[in-house]
């Protein structure tokens, strides 16, 4: 895996994610109640505080809970709920080892099928199905990861020419159609419920 990716509209945080399946992992696992650039640099940032450029999924399963806890915390953040964010890597991380040894990659190598992808991304602590989905679509329109039925699975997130999700941004033109859409999403939630729905 080596690719330009441009979630976190920062060149160095971009690469990381580029070419460490577990930083983009734990970029998407990031990508809850912050914006998303700043999910995105996330790993960077953790990396940085490791002292390492990259991640080990073997090196923050194991690393001390409270030690984790407050590298996340340290200014800038890594999220609006470091504590709990560093609890979720952890557990993600830990899960990695458990069931690939700590690599990432292996999670979708040898999918079959878009259908077992999306069970395995679904199963990773903290990955809901539809951050499975979402995750399903950047792999595979943008990290070339396309078993038998990838689209189909990733459902509306594996459109072709869709600007729903971080699968999506290719650049600032492509972020701000992601934006405009989420923003079309929550006016629509928002109208719905006003409604009485």
């Amino acid at each position: 895996m080596d690719v330009t990716l441009h979630l976190a509209q920062d060149p160095e945080a971009d690469a990381l994610l580029g070419r460490s399946p577990l930083a983009a992992l734990v970029g998407m696992l990031l990508d809850q109640q912050i914006p998303m650039e700043w999910a995105f640099k996330g790993p960077a940032t953790i990396a940085q505080r490791l002292g390492t450029d990259d991640l080990d999924a073997h090196e923050i399963a194991a690393h001390e809970p409270e030690a984790f806890a407050a590298l996340l915390s340290q200014k800038p953040a890594v999220h609006r709920y470091p504590g709990s964010m560093a609890k979720r890597i952890q557990q993600l991380c830990q899960y990695l080892v458990e069931h690939y040894d700590g690599d990432a990659e292996a999670v979708w190598k040898d999918a079959g099928t878009g259908k077992e992808l999306l069970k395995r991304l679904a199963e990773l602590p903290g990955f809901g199905k539809q951050k499975a989905q979402i995750f399903l679509a950047l792999l595979g329109k943008q990290l070339g990861v396309q078993p038998p039925g990838w689209r189909e699975a990733a459902g509306s997130y594996g459109e072709p020419k869709s600007f729903r999700s971080v699968a999506d941004i290719t650049g600032p033109e492509s972020l701000a159609k992601v934006r405009a859409h989420k923003q079309e999403m929550k006016a629509a939630a928002k109208a719905a419920k006003a409604a009485g729905r």
